[in-house]
């Protein structure tokens, strides 16, 4: 992934940086030809295709507002496969000081071809509705009429916001193909900006310079992109949106009354601006806040791990996580004692204030979680982050936690925390840190089976995991119970029943069930012919991209997952043909897989295992996965034989 990082100080750029005759801004006009096109020229299946797209960010320099101006056109070739494309949805966001952004302006079409010619049908205000996603932003929806095959949408929206500071994060690359995209961001000469580029992607126009615009000397930067392909997503990737070619820009210094002011520039800054803040800093330091709501028994613990556990415990079962991330306080301390739920900043801030009250070495770590994507070190900035965890110092080694989910543990927090990297905060620095994910996550699935003499084969099947497996089984449990135990009847090729799901007295999370299925034996005359891991077997290879691997593989966790049947043999029936037992192991021991075949008396004994030993891999291990993975689809897609005696 390539990285490149303007910066943009006060000194005058010369206007000559890239000498380009494109011109940006101008939306071409919409034609008949538009809605005759047939397929794009870019991908031929592509069920959709941004004709034109324009992403404009200019500050007024009279009253300092940031002015967000967007346009698009798109092209529908198959409306049942452009889901995302049939509603306009806009956010629009709010401060907890009460400044809020205005939607300006919306102007939305539908074009359509009737007999040859073009129709318009406008979208009405009375299809808008808001949702409020959360305290701070709320997003207003329009829903396109009219949409078929053929059609041309087109739409544009114009956002007033106050916050000048940070200027949203855009995608070059989208899962549909584009025609052309261009991004423009315009500043006064007094406000300079940080554009922050990450991605493969190099733009076919660009321009950066200073220009008089909109009645001040400015400062522009202007990219386009032409012919971008759609984004095509790999498997075992975390988050795509991490390798997607993206433009960020955040304001880095201003100069107004002869006086410069300089914006976080370092992460020591970052550090410093938030020990300070109210709904961060002042919420953890502030131990006489929380003294009194820890149980005595906690106080007295002498055994500094023991009594950190104890008091994770106590705030992860006493407070419950609203399921909004950010790690600002949302509502602050006293608040949560009272009502028992808040944010992550709420809970885990309120974790590290009880661990320092009883003089333990605890400190917050900044991360943006998977689905924010990765922090891109080379650009310092607090919107780098999205959530907070807690960190515990004990003999030089540093403990994690975090209260937003009950079945977690010191070192077993949740998937959405595990994303390469994330900044310490200590009383006196501020330190990046790398957050690998050591400890494996087990999955252990054991079946014993019974073949009658009907040809149906009955018995017991239990799914037990441990680690984060466990933590994210219980999550989803807790979600949707019923959507959580019918995955085992979609799954696999057996009627299941009595399915009973609960997390264990040492923390794994069981689901145990009956299973009855006609469809495991195939009787050729006197041989019955049956896999020997019955419904778990691997039916085919899960790393079979036949392109050049590009971005890492990410499992989150290491692995360990094993599958034991136990199948009781028929009277009056022998067995023949065992399946070949097989044993494989990388070089330097980071994939290996065994698979064993064993006759005990009346019984078949099946066991297949294989181990990831990290939590991710640099892409060149691709083929390591290929290979192996073609081993365990080979060697458990065997069968085996039952001849009648």
């Amino acid at each position: 992934m390539n990285k490149i990082l303007f910066v943009v100080c006060a000194s005058a750029i010369s206007s000559a940086t890239f000498a380009q005759k494109h011109e940006f801004l101008k939306m071409p006009k919409f034609t008949i030809e538009d809605l005759k096109k047939a397929k794009s020229n870019i991908d031929e299946k592509a069920p959709a295709e941004i004709l034109y797209r324009s992403i404009h960010y200019r500050v007024d320099p009279y009253n300092g507002q940031l002015i967000k101006q967007y346009a698009y056109r798109v092209k529908i070739y198959d409306k049942d496969k452009s889901e995302s494309w049939l509603n306009l949805e806009i956010p629009i966001r709010e401060n907890s000081a009460g400044s809020r952004e205005t939607l300006n302006s919306v102007k939305a079409y539908v074009f359509n071809l009737e007999n040859e010619k073009i129709e318009e049908t406008k979208v009405d205000k009375s299809s808008k509705f808001k949702s409020k996603e959360n305290k701070y932003t709320t997003v207003n929806k329009y829903a396109f009429p009219n949409i078929k095959n053929g059609s041309v949408i087109e739409y544009q929206y114009e956002v007033i916001s106050p916050f000048l500071y940070e200027i949203p994060l855009i995608y070059m690359e989208l899962d549909t193909p584009s025609m052309y995209s261009e991004y423009v961001l315009d500043a006064p000469t007094n406000m300079s900006y940080n554009i922050d580029f990450t991605g493969s992607l190099k733009p076919k126009h660009q321009k950066v310079g200073e220009e008089f615009l909109y009645g001040a000397d400015s400062k522009t930067y202007r990219f386009a992109y032409e012919n971008v392909k759609a984004f095509k997503d790999e498997k075992f990737v975390k988050n795509s949106d991490n390798y997607r070619t993206k433009i960020r820009a955040e304001l880095h210094s201003t100069f107004f009354n002869n006086g410069l002011k300089t914006y976080t520039s370092t992460w020591e800054d970052i550090r410093k601006k938030l020990w300070e803040d109210e709904e961060f800093g002042l919420q953890y330091k502030k131990d006489k806040l929380v003294k009194d709501l820890l149980p005595k028994n906690i106080s007295e613990e002498k055994d500094e791990l023991k009594k950190a556990n104890s008091i994770f415990d106590f705030v992860k079962n006493t407070y419950t996580w609203n399921h909004t991330a950010g790690f600002y306080t949302e509502n602050g301390l006293k608040e949560l004692a009272k009502t028992k739920t808040g944010n992550t900043g709420d809970l885990n801030l309120m974790l590290i204030n009880m661990l320092r009250s009883e003089n333990l070495k605890a400190y917050p770590i900044l991360i943006s979680t998977v689905g924010n994507g990765f922090v891109n070190l080379t650009f310092p900035n607090v919107g780098n982050f999205n959530y907070v965890i807690a960190a515990v110092e004990i003999n030089k080694n540093v403990y994690l936690y975090d209260a937003t989910s009950k079945q977690s543990k010191e070192g077993i927090l949740p998937s959405r925390v595990w994303n390469s990297n994330g900044l310490l905060l200590r009383d006196d620095k501020a330190e990046v840190i790398s957050l690998n994910n050591i400890k494996t996550s087990y999955s252990t699935h054991t079946t014993k089976a019974k073949i009658n003499p009907d040809g149906t084969v009955t018995g017991q099947y239990q799914d037990q995991d441990e680690g984060l497996f466990a933590l994210n089984a219980k999550e989803n449990f807790d979600e949707n119970p019923d959507k959580y135990k019918k995955q085992y009847k979609e799954n696999f090729s057996v009627d299941f029943s009595n399915i009973s799901s609960r997390v264990l007295d040492t923390g794994e999370f069981r689901s145990t069930m009956n299973f009855e299925s006609s469809n495991l034996i195939d009787d050729l005359g006197k041989r019955k012919i049956i896999n020997p891991l019955l419904f778990l077997h691997q039916i085919s290879n899960d790393f079979d991209q036949q392109e050049e691997r590009k971005y890492m593989i990410d499992f989150v966790s290491p692995i360990s997952k094993t599958k034991i049947v136990e199948i009781e043999i028929p009277e009056g029936y022998d067995v023949a043909d065992l399946p070949k037992s097989k044993k494989i192991v990388t070089e330097d021991k980071e994939i290996s897989y065994s698979y064993t075949v064993e006759k005990k008396d009346n019984k078949i004994l099946t066991v297949s295992t294989y181990e990831i030993a990290s939590a991710d891999y640099p892409k060149e291990y691709y083929p390591a996965f290929k290979q192996i993975w073609k081993v365990i689809s080979d060697s458990e897609n065997q069968v085996m034989s039952l001849i009648k005696k």
